[in-house]
């Protein structure tokens, strides 16, 4: 294998393992469910992205022709996340989940709440 694409698919996997390790972190420290979402919504589908398209390059380079399966995956998921957070998100504030004092905007959080309710 050449040694440029050696680099880049290493550089993908490095980036990508770090975006996954710091979502997976903020996952299980993050003190409320509302900032637990974040974790795996933003850093970890980031990561999981940069792993998919290094196994795209790898496997294009050695089979000779592009891998679109990696390339759907990462799509797939780039669009899904967001609305799975949405759906959490919106799910957490019908059934009142406690928001952290230190919250800001939590006028905001309580106008929504009253909407939602009948």
């Amino acid at each position: 294998m050449e040694f440029w694409i050696e680099l880049v698919v290493s550089a993908f996997l490095i980036l990508g393992s770090i975006f996954v390790f710091v979502g997976s972190l903020g996952l299980a420290k993050l003190p409320d469910f509302y900032t637990r979402l974040h974790g795996p919504t933003k850093a970890t589908t980031l990561g999981m992205g940069c792993l998919l398209i290094a196994s795209m390059i790898f496997v294009t380079y050695q089979q000779g022709y592009l891998s679109v399966h990696e390339l759907l995956i990462t799509l797939f998921l780039l669009i899904t996340a967001p609305v799975t957070a949405h759906m959490l998100a919106k799910t957490a504030m019908h059934h009142e989940l406690e928001i952290l004092d230190k919250t800001s905007n939590k006028a905001l959080s309580q106008r929504a709440r009253e909407r939602m309710s009948p």
